[in-house]
């Protein structure tokens, strides 16, 4: 049992670098992850970890943004890592 089971944990930029070792590292604590990225090969690497749902997702289309919001239920944390 990890110490983030139920949590629901949304990042954007989780392609590479920061965002995608969070992503990874808060799966493996149990975390439900939702992984964003305008930069979908690499995102789809994600896949293969458990607990991971991708998203391609460009953060600076706000349409994109409120569609996605409407397919979450609930954050337990934000981590905006794009920049």
């Amino acid at each position: 049992m990890g110490r983030l089971n139920g949590k629901v944990i949304l990042l954007s930029a989780a392609a590479q670098g920061i965002g995608r070792a969070a992503a990874i590292a808060f799966a493996k604590e149990g975390a439900k992850v939702i992984a964003t990225d305008i930069n979908e090969p690499k995102l789809q690497e994600l896949e293969k970890y458990p607990g991971i749902q991708i998203r391609v997702l460009d953060v600076t289309k706000k349409e994109q943004i409120e569609n996605l919001a409407k397919e979450i239920e609930k954050i337990d944390v934000l981590c905006n890592i794009a920049g």
